[in-house]
């Protein structure tokens, strides 16, 4: 049976499961509006997930082809997925913002191969060591693109711009753009009051950007325009994401209505979690860097929910790219500096 819980106000949530992954869902949001349903994100390409979401729409009362439009939180593959699909059985449009766009678009227009050049290129500027790098790179020789993120996914039809009201009838959803997640992360707050009478205001549709038990994953972004992907190292995805948090912390919403784990109240207290454990992590790098580390080395010392040697292969990747975004903020706040050569070094200033 499909998991549909009604969260009241002609919104509901799916569960849309992500195959092998321990998240183990997406929550696609259905919202009704006078045109037909719109959905906030799709969930990931893969026949059970589609299964999923059309039984979920049943559950609802509506179909693929009923509805009116799609809006995507951001790119990555578990909230846009399905968008492609969908658009193929509803002519419903796709809205997201446009620096995801740009992502999508480059994407979309590269060979696979480059997606292997670009991720070997920044690991290796990272510091990892031969053995992480070479099933990479059998891979690629052996062109093996299966799991590759995002090849094939669906463009948008409309640009998301922030601020703004997006054109739902009866329904008053507004965009706020909330990087660091990704780039072109937007949070969807639904200014209507809630139906449960909770005080506050409105509901928050947060995407990744605010969960109730886990902190999404801050690396470095990926550079549409560049020939590899690869950042020109001025970005600061971490401090774009504290940044947002204290936006949404701002916005006070009533509810908070994420795509993975369960809807909660109390944002601003989450948000204080999430800016003191950033804060944490930031305080503990900056002692490791009492002698120059590389962003891999970084990464092995620091404390993720299980040892460095337990951590598989993508996930350490991960890891990587979420040190260096906070090795890059210690360099913004002047805390650390970058030392000459390949691969980077960070040093305590």
């Amino acid at each position: 049976m499909p998991q549909v819980i009604d969260h009241g106000g002609g919104v509901w949530s799916v569960q849309v499961p992500i195959p092998d992954n321990p998240l183990g869902h997406t929550l696609v949001h259905v919202l009704d509006t006078g045109r037909g349903p719109v959905l906030i994100d799709t969930g990931w390409d893969d026949p059970a997930s589609w299964e999923a979401l059309t039984d979920g729409l049943a559950a609802v009362g509506t179909t693929v082809r009923e509805l009116h439009g799609v809006v995507i939180t951001h790119h990555h593959p578990d909230h846009h997925g399905l968008s492609g699909r969908v658009r193929e059985e509803s002519g419903a449009r796709l809205a997201m913002h446009p620096a995801d766009t740009a992502i999508v678009r480059r994407t979309r227009g590269s060979h696979p191969s480059l997606w292997f050049d670009y991720l070997a290129d920044k690991l290796v500027r990272a510091g990892a060591p031969d053995a992480h790098l070479a099933p990479l790179q059998a891979a690629r020789a052996a062109g093996r693109t299966g799991g590759l993120p995002g090849l094939g996914a669906a463009l948008p039809d409309r640009e998301i711009v922030p601020g703004e009201l997006l054109p739902l009838a009866g329904r008053k959803l507004r965009a706020i753009w909330t990087p660091g997640h990704t780039p072109g992360h937007v949070c969807l707050h639904l200014e209507e009051a809630h139906p449960a009478g909770l005080p506050g205001a409105g509901r928050l549709f947060s995407g990744d950007h605010l969960l109730p038990g886990i902190s999404p994953h801050i690396g470095l972004y990926e550079d549409p325009d560049s020939a590899t992907g690869a950042d020109d190292g001025d970005t600061d995805p971490l401090g774009d994401y504290t940044a947002s948090l204290e936006r949404i912390a701002r916005l006070a919403p009533a509810e908070v209505l994420p795509a993975h784990q369960h809807a909660f109240s109390g944002a601003g207290a989450r948000v204080r979690e999430l800016l003191a454990h950033h804060e944490d992590r930031l305080r503990g790098l900056l002692a490791l860097l009492s002698v120059p580390l590389t962003p891999w080395q970084a990464a092995e010392r620091m404390a993720w929910n299980r040892p460095w040697s337990a951590i598989p292969h993508a996930s350490r990747t991960i890891a990587v790219s979420e040190a260096e975004a906070h090795l890059r903020r210690l360099v913004k706040l002047g805390r650390a500096e970058v030392l000459p050569g390949t691969p980077t070094r960070y040093a305590a200033v």
